[in-house]
């Protein structure tokens, strides 16, 4: 089995993309430099290939045309776009999946936001990646059955680590609360 590493955070040039997939990335994920630059995405695409770059997008409701904005900082500054014409724009400029992360549902552990999800896919002709609001196995499928192509998970906000007894060689997992 094969797991592509994505890595993020910080990129903000082709010189970044460079050392990233030296090191041993498989794909870099862009965002804030993305939206401050979009020209990036192109210089990205152009010089790696379009498997290499995954649009991350922030995405919350709000009142815009779609229904749903992009946002920077944790989802806390609306970046002023429209989050399905961005992730068209990304699309026609050369991104090779797209990281949809809902903020409204991101750490709630209530499941996935499938509307989102819903109204994404149609605008998306890439690899669409649900991530945000996973809380239990199920949501996994739902995002799957509703449009999405993957979903992304933080083991740490899916698993609990409950430590029974520990006696330097025991711990129980376990899913959920």
């Amino acid at each position: 089995v094969f797991i592509p590493l994505t890595v993020g955070g910080g990129v903000r040039s082709v010189d970044d993309v460079d050392r990233l997939l030296r090191a041993g990335a498989d794909k870099i994920s862009v965002n804030t430099a993305a939206i401050a630059r979009p020209e990036l995405i192109n210089e990205i695409s152009s010089r790696f290939g379009a498997q290499v770059l995954v649009l991350s997008v922030d995405a919350r409701r709000a009142n815009t045309a779609s229904g749903f904005e992009v946002t920077t900082h944790g989802g806390r500054v609306s970046a002023g776009l429209d989050a399905m014409e961005w992730i068209s724009q990304g699309c026609r400029r050369g991104i090779g999946e797209v990281l949809l992360n809902s903020m409204d549902a991101d750490g709630t552990r209530a499941g996935y936001d499938l509307q989102m999800i819903s109204d994404v896919r149609p605008n998306c002709q890439v690899p669409l990646i649900a991530s945000g609001g996973a809380g239990k196995l199920e949501d996994f499928a739902d995002a799957l059955e509703t449009g999405a192509d993957a979903s992304a998970v933080r083991i740490a906000k899916l698993t609990k680590r409950v430590a029974t007894a520990f006696d330097g060689t025991r711990y129980k997992w376990r899913l959920g609360n």
